[in-house]
């Protein structure tokens, strides 16, 4: 995560906000992402959703016991090279380069027939295999990103990931598919996916400052507006928002969460490093 940015938000041409629509209602409902195996599993017991990682992760039997619906993260738009399967789509040729805002993170010609092959008959079937119920699609901004930096080389790069979840769907039908932004897709892929993610919707963390702070307000408004906007398309859709703040600060996170809910999202509050669960106030 946060390796979506904000030079999506305004790429769609909407207002502020949409009009906001009807989705699931997010009242009583709790969900958490934490990339680490050292939580314990009972921390994980009174949430309806978990987002893990494919790798590192605690024992997946008892928390599904507990009745969570977990997904795992799986990253189409970029591979980073601690996977095990790096190797062997570089050898493929098939990388575009690093992301210089994410170094060892590469960005992968999500249009190549041999990438969709490997997400879908390859990654997804050893996810599932796992114990997971799903996935969790990141860095789906970078496509419709390379193709706006060189529509020359990139050209087709945002119909290419469309088409990668189009047929993950009809591959797996039944499993769980949450989204990470993306939003330049949604129209074609919101009947298709289960879950729409906003991240740094409210608030955020700079890395290089080293400090939290509020989204600045046109940037809030305008992806608030787009994630309403996908309810035209799937009404059935969930919302959900990731926000960053420090643990501490009790109040604030209080705030952060009722101003999500009000916008029709179910919210969750971490730390950027998304390595410990932050408990709601």
């Amino acid at each position: 995560m946060l390796k979506s940015g904000y030079r999506l938000l305004l790429a769609l041409g909407l207002g502020p906000f949409a009009v906001c629509l009807a989705g699931p209602s997010h009242e009583g409902f709790r969900w958490v992402v934490c990339y680490s195996d050292k939580p314990q599993v009972v921390e994980f017991q009174s949430f309806d959703l978990a987002v893990l990682d494919s790798d590192t992760h605690p024992p997946l039997a008892g928390l599904a016991r507990d009745g969570t619906s977990l997904l795992a993260y799986l990253s189409l738009g970029e591979i980073g090279n601690h996977r095990a399967y790096f190797e062997a789509v570089k050898a493929e040729g098939i990388l575009l380069g690093e992301n210089p805002n994410w170094p060892g993170s590469f960005f992968v010609d999500i249009r190549d027939p041999r990438w969709q092959r490997r997400v879908i008959g390859q990654l997804v079937p050893e996810i599932l295999a796992s114990g997971f119920a799903g996935v969790f699609l990141d860095t789906l901004d970078d496509p419709a990103a390379l193709e706006r930096a060189d529509q020359e080389r990139h050209r087709g790069m945002t119909a290419g990931a469309a088409n990668l979840i189009r047929n993950l769907r009809q591959a797996f039908p039944r499993i769980h598919i949450m989204v990470n932004r993306g939003y330049e897709l949604v129209p074609e892929i919101a009947p298709l996916v289960d879950v729409l993610l906003g991240e740094s919707v409210y608030t955020t963390y700079d890395a290089a400052k080293k400090r939290y702070f509020r989204v600045p307000d046109a940037q809030y408004r305008q992806q608030v507006g787009l994630m309403q906007q996908a309810l035209r398309w799937n009404p059935k859709l969930r919302l959900c928002a990731l926000d960053y703040w420090d643990p501490s600060d009790r109040k604030e996170i209080w705030h952060i969460y009722q101003v999500e809910r009000a916008n029709g999202f179910a919210p969750y509050v971490a730390t950027p490093e998304l390595d410990r669960i932050v408990r709601a106030p």
